[in-house]
């Protein structure tokens, strides 16, 4: 079994119910198992356009242990975004009913276009860190294995560690 950090958003619609969506789905999967779940964390959406910035995200880690292999997750976890309505246009970051984004995937580290981890900009991002830290503040990222992610939320919201 592989543990991995998946990272849950919406901004589009019923927000929190799309998170519950998202859950059901991956508890329903074979070979899936949701270990820990953060709670739910508003935030201001982070790189979309000017017109978007109004549409704010509910955010939700969650640590899953798995059997499938990462591009299988990774379809599973499109397939969720399809199911619930997620279509995907020419303008990046525009709102979305549901994101479902593969942090981590075990100690993989890959940097296949197709499915980058961990995560290209995970350590840079608060509605990341923040919910991660709380189920798992002693995690380590696979790339960067001498830092909590607790101390990479510190240094992003310039608290002392």
């Amino acid at each position: 079994m592989t543990t991995a950090v998946i990272a849950l958003g919406s901004n589009l619609g019923e927000r929190q119910d799309w998170l519950a969506f998202a859950v059901d789905r991956l508890s329903a999967a074979p070979e899936v198992r949701i270990v820990k779940r953060s709670g739910i964390f508003e935030t201001d959406p982070v790189g979309v356009p000017e017109q978007f910035q109004a549409c704010k995200f509910l955010n939700q880690v969650l640590l899953v242990e798995t059997g499938l292999d990462a591009t299988t997750f990774s379809r599973l976890a499109h397939h969720i975004e399809d199911e619930a309505g997620r279509k995907r246009g020419p303008v990046r970051n525009s709102p979305r009913t549901l994101d479902v984004d593969i942090i981590t995937f075990g100690k993989l580290i890959s940097s296949d276009p197709e499915l980058t981890l961990p995560h290209p900009r995970a350590k840079q991002r608060v509605f990341v860190l923040e919910p991660l830290s709380q189920i798992a503040p002693d995690f380590r990222f696979p790339d960067e294995p001498d830092v909590t992610v607790t101390q990479l939320l510190e240094k992003i919201k310039g608290t002392p560690a």
